[in-house]
């Protein structure tokens, strides 16, 4: 089993079930890059002037944004549109695959914005954070097709609609 440290910086998330959504959230991406359990996430549940702080920090962005990650490994593919590499397998000392910060005010106000559930949307960015740990990215077309394609099929699995 993956092992979630959910950290907790805006008591409103106490409100919600974070632990359910990004433990189904993680497993719909490992599952989808056929990657095994057996590593460690931390998920950071936080508001916007927290992920704003962290945006300008470390993307240069002073501004709030939906999901952050910082993968622990580089497993980007060497030619765009390809899956990336797998990540060292899990060994019980340093099986990291990095860190997510979610923002509570920017996934309401865009759930809100998109009608759609909170839920919904919540577990679609931890789904697309824990793929970009993996190595995915969306900075080409071919990579966003990929990775597009991934968390559609993933999240109609479990009767989540296209979230684009």
């Amino acid at each position: 089993m993956t092992q979630l440290d959910i950290v907790i910086e805006d008591e409103r998330w106490q409100a919600h079930p974070l632990t359910r959504w990004a433990e189904t959230g993680t497993r719909l991406a490992l599952d989808a890059a056929r990657v095994p359990e057996g590593y460690e996430i931390v998920v950071m549940a936080c508001d916007d002037p927290r992920i704003a702080a962290l945006n300008a920090e470390f993307r240069g962005k002073a501004k709030p944004t939906n999901v952050l990650s910082w993968p622990a490994h580089d497993l980007a593919p060497l030619v765009p549109g390809e899956a990336p590499a797998k990540p060292p397998p899990p060994d019980g000392f340093d099986d990291a695959l990095g860190d997510i910060a979610l923002s509570l005010d920017t996934l309401t106000r865009e759930a809100t914005e998109q009608e759609k559930p909170l839920e919904h949307h919540a577990i679609h960015l931890i789904l697309h954070a824990t793929l970009h740990l993996l190595g995915y990215d969306h900075e080409t077309d071919a990579d966003a097709a990929l990775m597009e394609r991934i968390e559609t099929a993933a999240l109609a699995s479990i009767g989540i609609p296209d979230p684009y």
